[in-house]
């Protein structure tokens, strides 16, 4: 089993929390839009392609026809290109809304100068993005944090406490209700699906309290994790009905971690399909688009560690990226939504494998081949840094948005073939 610890990287600044812990400390307040917007992404234009790509919708709900192209970090970075996403973690503990100060300071509710409501981090982030003419993408990690449980079987456990998920609820909808008509992307939970799967592979018999700790949005769902991520999706249907939502894919959800197979003879597809039924079951093919990543950590990071995570650029020799999208591919197909490859490792084979500046080929690959992306019915990737520590779009010495620049000049790849 893999766990893609993650990074809270707070908007406009350097402000970083390893998720797993709580912060220490509230971010600096007034914080606001800065510069002036590139010229917009991907082109936009008429629905790309044909009712068999599974792109299509949400490529044209969002204006585009290309593979999309994103990443978390400054907003510096988002003037350098003409990115397409931008994502941003909310994560951290649930407050009760009502009012920030030191209190709530670590709530996402008020990542943002105290003087202002609640919610404002969000609203000025959905701002800043619209004015790089870029879509805001917020990663929901909230469970882990906010419930205090243990990584794994305690978070999913944690998703049975009626008290605990009645807080979860009541956030949720107001994160709903700040966003409202905006389009956003929103990816909810990574990791969560995954554990709550190798708890059991029917999320029907795998125990969360829905309609019974949220009455208001959720009566008639079952209590069960199927309930919870039905429930979750509908929310965004009823209070932020322009927003784009999807659950998260992880490759160890079966209990085979396919992204790091060295087994030829591995049912690829097989393992795909076991993650595929289990989110449809969650309600994942109510939502728009399903996750997928590639790593946690840059390649180079783990290697200095003991562990091998890269994969075979010339795709000769498992794992590679050949493997990596068949079993993407497979998930979309079996949940019927395209897919996002998200927080792909940011090295590059450039860096010199020291603090910020590890080594991995996956931005290489992935700009290298975005036709691949589209055959794997991937609509696009965004680019962070899993963990303080590693390889940024700040610090790989302009590689990331070089090879952004030169994807857009060049016209992009279309998001179906």
């Amino acid at each position: 089993m893999r766990r893609s610890a993650k990074v809270v990287a707070l908007w406009a600044t350097g402000w970083l929390v390893g998720c797993g812990g709580n912060a220490s400390s509230a971010p600096a307040q007034g914080l606001g839009p800065t510069s002036a917007a590139p010229p917009s992404g991907t082109p936009s234009g008429s629905p790309p392609g044909s009712s068999s790509c599974l792109g299509a919708e949400l490529l044209a709900s969002l204006g585009k026809k290309s593979v999309m192209f994103g990443f978390s970090d400054v907003d510096a970075t988002a003037a350098l290109a003409p990115w397409d996403l931008r994502y941003q973690y909310l994560s951290g503990p649930i407050a009760d809304g009502s009012a920030c100060s030191a209190a709530t300071g670590g709530w996402w509710g008020c990542w943002q100068d105290w003087s202002q409501p609640p919610g404002q981090f969000v609203t000025g982030f959905i701002a800043t993005e619209a004015g790089y003419h870029q879509t805001a993408m917020f990663t929901y990690y909230i469970i882990l944090q906010a419930s205090g449980a243990s990584e794994g079987a305690g978070e999913v456990a944690a998703a049975n406490d009626a008290t605990f998920m009645a807080k979860y609820f009541t956030d949720w909808r107001f994160l709903l209700t700040t966003i409202g008509s905006e389009t956003v992307l929103l990816h909810i939970e990574p990791d969560f699906w995954g554990y709550a799967e190798q708890a059991n592979s029917n999320p029907h018999l795998v125990p969360a309290a829905v309609s019974s700790a949220n009455p208001t949005d959720c009566t008639g769902e079952e209590d069960s994790i199927a309930g919870m991520g039905q429930c979750l999706i509908a929310m965004v249907r009823r209070y932020a009905p322009n927003a784009k939502v999807g659950l998260h894919a992880s490759a160890w959800g079966s209990n085979v971690d396919v992204s790091l197979n060295t087994d030829p003879s591995l049912d690829v597809a097989g393992e795909a399909a076991k993650v595929g039924a289990f989110l449809t079951e969650c309600g994942a093919s109510s939502g728009d688009f399903v996750v997928a990543e590639a790593s946690d950590r840059d390649a180079g990071y783990y290697q200095s560690v003991g562990r091998d995570t890269w994969w075979d650029a010339t795709n000769a020799t498992l794992p590679d990226f050949t493997q990596a999208f068949a079993w993407g591919k497979a998930v979309a197909e079996a949940v019927g939504k395209p897919l996002l490859y998200w927080q792909i490792p940011v090295g590059d084979m450039n860096q010199n494998n020291t603090t910020d500046h590890w080594q991995d080929n996956r931005v290489q690959y992935f700009f290298d081949h975005p036709d691949e992306l589209a055959a794997a019915h991937a609509v696009g990737a965004v680019f962070g840094a899993g963990a303080t520590g590693q390889t940024t779009p700040s610090t790989d010495g302009g590689y990331l948005v070089g090879r952004a620049n030169s994807y857009y000049t060049a016209g992009g790849v279309p998001g179906c073939p």
